[in-house]
């Protein structure tokens, strides 16, 4: 195993602590980067000196009590915020959740022994190099998830470990192993004593792993301990020619179609979660009308409960109520997208369209390739910045008050009007055009009063 690179900060860190007496070691995520050849950013430290004993010998530099209690200071070197953690064993889990009691440790041993999987108990120094004593490189070199020690026991402690299992097979693209796989199954109610914050970023990271949708056709009993709502979806037959796939395989490549960011991998697993409920079915095959606002009523729903930031909620739930949009390549009708979703949105409601196109039957082959078209020509209008929101419009109300209309919600009105056919190619988004396009809506709209 070659050596690991250790940022200069980082070396000044255990340097310090080692000639200071004590033992210092990278633990963590950093030494599996390293392992599994990615080029590791959080660097952690554990020592066998206390936080006082940190403090003291860190005395020159700002220290942060950070998570003092637990064992945590923070030491800033060279401008870099470094957590120290001093080695820690912790004992009785009554709530599920937290340990009762954290006492510090003398062995890097006991430290690693209470680590959820042999991926994340391993340890380097520079002076002794790797220190393993659950075998979590031959784990790695076998690509497969392991929890340390006895098994069960490390569920039950934090019951949020088996969500994490089901993350770091997502990410890593791991197996989990037989005996850790049966104990997430056996202990998977034990979530509901997680916190929904808790739970909601242990989520966004297993989505976003590049196993994903894997783990949504393998494993959802587990997600659907914390998200019930997609439970309906197993083994669902969408009867419908236009569908190869049962419904979670469906939402399944859907999620990996889109790129891993948090709100669009929500979206694509959540989009179709009412179909089940909305399921008619004729001479034709399954239907399901109304499923995409049903939907987005679940995700709002479903994102409440998880107290999902409000940019997320909203963004998600907006998606979903509008993935069934018919997409059309035409100028006219991007540009009034443009303006009604926002640039941002709108594109995102192009990528899970593409998505949901492509995990369609052989019938629906073309789709992909003309959703592309339309993403083309939607950079191109973007390109062009072009005139979409009333700001963009060079004309105002005080210009129209300069016109003879009088200050008030018809000022509103005509503005809207002339960007609708500025959007439209009726207008030029000129001033002087637009001031006589203004006169001419006004008269219209005066007429239409007085007939009125």
């Amino acid at each position: 195993m070659t050596e690991m690179f250790v940022p200069k900060p980082v070396m000044k860190l255990i340097d310090t602590l080692e000639n200071s007496g004590y033992e210092a070691y990278l633990v963590g995520g950093c030494v599996r980067d390293h392992i599994l050849g990615a080029v590791p950013t959080d660097f952690d430290v554990t020592t066998s000196a206390t936080p006082c004993e940190v403090k003291r010998i860190f005395s020159g530099f700002n220290v942060i009590p950070t998570g003092e209690k637990h064992g945590t200071v923070t030491v800033i070197i060279d401008g870099e915020s470094l957590e120290v953690t001093t080695f820690r064993v912790e004992t009785g889990y009554s709530d599920g959740r937290h340990p009762d009691k954290v006492e510090f440790a003398s062995r890097l041993e006991d430290d690693l022994s209470r680590r959820d999987i042999t991926v994340n108990a391993i340890a380097y120094s520079p002076l002794r190099g790797f220190i393993d004593p659950y075998n979590g490189i031959g784990d790695i070199e076998r690509q497969i998830i392991r929890a340390v020690g006895e098994t069960e026991k490390r569920f039950e402690e934090d019951s949020l470990r088996i969500l994490r299992a089901l993350r770091f097979s997502s990410v890593l693209a791991f197996e989990i192993e037989a005996e850790t796989e049966a104990a997430l199954y056996k202990l998977k109610d034990g979530l509901s004593r997680i916190s929904a914050e808790r739970i909601f970023t242990e989520l966004k990271k297993l989505l976003c792993g590049k196993n994903a949708g894997m783990i949504i056709k393998k494993h959802p009993r587990i997600i659907g301990a914390v998200i019930p709502e997609i439970l309906p979806m197993i083994d669902f037959d969408q009867r419908n020619r236009y569908h190869r796939y049962d419904l979670l395989e469906h939402t399944a490549r859907v999620v990996d179609g889109v790129p891993p960011l948090p709100h669009l991998r929500l979206a694509a697993l959540l989009h179709d979660v009412e179909k089940p409920a909305c399921f008619t079915l004729d001479e034709i095959g399954g239907h399901y009308y109304g499923h995409e606002k049903k939907s987005g009523e679940t995700a709002k729903a479903v994102l409440e409960r998880l107290k999902a930031d409000r940019y997320t909620r909203d963004r998600v739930t907006e998606l979903v109520y509008n993935h069934g949009l018919v997409l059309q390549n035409d100028e006219r009708f991007i540009k009034r997208c443009l303006n009604r979703f926002g640039k941002d949105t709108f594109r995102d409601i192009i990528l899970l369209s593409l998505s949901d196109n492509s995990a369609l039957s052989e019938l629906c082959c073309d789709r992909p390739g003309k959703i592309r078209e339309i993403s083309e020509l939607t950079e191109k209008i973007i390109a062009a910045a072009p005139c979409l929101t009333l700001k963009d419009l060079r004309i105002n109300g005080d210009d129209l008050i300069a016109l003879g209309l009088s200050p008030g919600k018809e000022i509103g009105s005509v503005l809207a009007e002339l960007l609708r056919e500025v959007i439209d190619g009726k207008t030029e988004n000129d001033k002087e055009t637009l001031k006589r396009a203004a006169a001419d809506v006004i008269r219209t709209m005066t007429q239409r009063s007085q007939l009125s």
